[in-house]
């Protein structure tokens, strides 16, 4: 008996004027989204704004950032004037928004290109800035420039990965993604083809329930004539992530003031200020944790710890709450700063957290 052989998925063929960008374009024209930093049709894009929402977007929510942009260009509304401002402030704007590495980018890179008086326009240019990688150097350069490059972000990954049905597992299919989004990327209107294909991914070819009767590109969809869209892109085996752990140390003199410190300029959270603390590793020993306490007080360890999880691990914290005198003096490398300014202060998500834990009502950042 004949061996059955598996159907083959094919593309089928399509009349010139039906080509994958052409169709993404008219969808696009119809169904962009409406975002705070992209220019209306027919306006020429600001490169500051594209610059500093490309930065503020990587790895972070369209909704997480939409507050924070606004907020930024309403202070510092063009590169010039964040070159100006000082470290710590714009410190204290990104707070909360993570990956403070990003922030700390933003002002080298601004104060470059206030030095030399505006952005370069291609991708080879623009990778030479701090911070700016090659999805961002291309986002750039086509958005704001409208030069025709390679955009390819998560969405766009799903959305080609699908679109050609590409078995290799990520990270290893990037190159051969690139290559495929290369195919399709028009000469013209780059930047809007590079808008549309985040917006498609991020409104109809989603990670789950994918809404394929909507897709102006489902019928050369491989994944879509599979009927599993949903199993692509495919994905490698996730190792275990580690897990670390450590102790904050919540200091409250009697008036109303608490101890805290800034993080060194570069490493994780750098720039940033948090509560005293130990290291964080994974043989922490939490019976000598007072070992590392700032100060020689009655430290209470509060119910429970603070869970947080970074790229690379996972951390717990034990948090410990102390009173102190009015006269008590902040040791070298720290300072006290009066409770009712707490809100203010360039706090990471995780020193947020561990505010709450030691039973303070720190409010959430304002969303305007």
């Amino acid at each position: 008996m004949r061996e059955r052989r598996p159907a083959v998925l094919s593309v089928p063929p399509m009349p010139p004027r039906s080509t994958p960008a052409a169709a993404l374009l008219a969808w696009y024209d119809r169904h962009a989204r409406d975002l705070p930093w992209r220019a209306p049709r027919g306006v020429t894009p600001d490169p500051y704004a594209v610059w500093l929402s490309e930065v503020m977007l990587q790895q972070t929510t369209v909704a997480a950032v939409g507050p924070y942009f606004r907020r930024f260009l309403e202070r510092w509304p063009d590169v010039r004037a964040l070159a100006a401002a000082p470290d710590e402030e714009i410190m204290r704007e990104w707070a909360g928004l993570g990956y403070y590495s990003r922030a700390r980018n933003l002002v080298a890179c601004a104060r470059i290109l206030a030095e030399r008086g505006g952005f370069p326009s291609d991708e080879a240019g623009l990778r030479e800035l701090p911070g700016v990688g090659p999805y961002t150097a291309a986002a750039i350069a086509a958005i704001a420039f409208d030069r025709r490059a390679v955009v390819v972000d998560g969405n766009v990954e799903r959305v080609v990965s699908r679109l050609f049905a590409i078995d290799t597992p990520l990270p290893l299919a990037k190159p051969e993604i690139r290559a495929r989004a290369d195919e399709l990327t028009p000469e013209k209107r780059a930047g809007d083809f590079a808008q549309a294909m985040m917006d498609l991914g991020a409104t109809i070819c989603t990670p789950k329930k994918p809404a394929c009767v909507l897709c102006p590109l489902a019928e050369r969809c491989l994944a879509r004539k599979s009927g599993a869209p949903e199993s692509w892109p495919r994905r490698a085996p996730k190792s275990a992530r580690l897990e670390r752990r450590g102790a904050a140390f919540v200091a409250i003199r009697g008036d109303d003031a608490v101890l805290l410190r800034t993080r060194p300029p570069k490493g994780l959270l750098g720039g940033m200020t948090e509560f005293p603390g130990t290291e964080w590793s994974s043989d922490f020993d939490s019976a000598r944790a007072l070992d590392a306490a700032p100060l020689a007080l009655a430290w209470k360890a509060a119910s429970g710890e603070v869970e947080h999880v970074f790229t690379h691990f996972a951390l717990k914290l034990t948090v410990f709450v102390g009173r102190a005198p009015k006269s008590c003096a902040a040791p070298e490398g720290a300072r006290w700063a009066l409770l009712a300014g707490l809100p203010g202060e360039a706090l990471p998500s995780l020193m947020r957290k561990v505010a709450r834990q030691a039973g303070f009502d720190l409010p959430a950042r304002p969303r305007t």
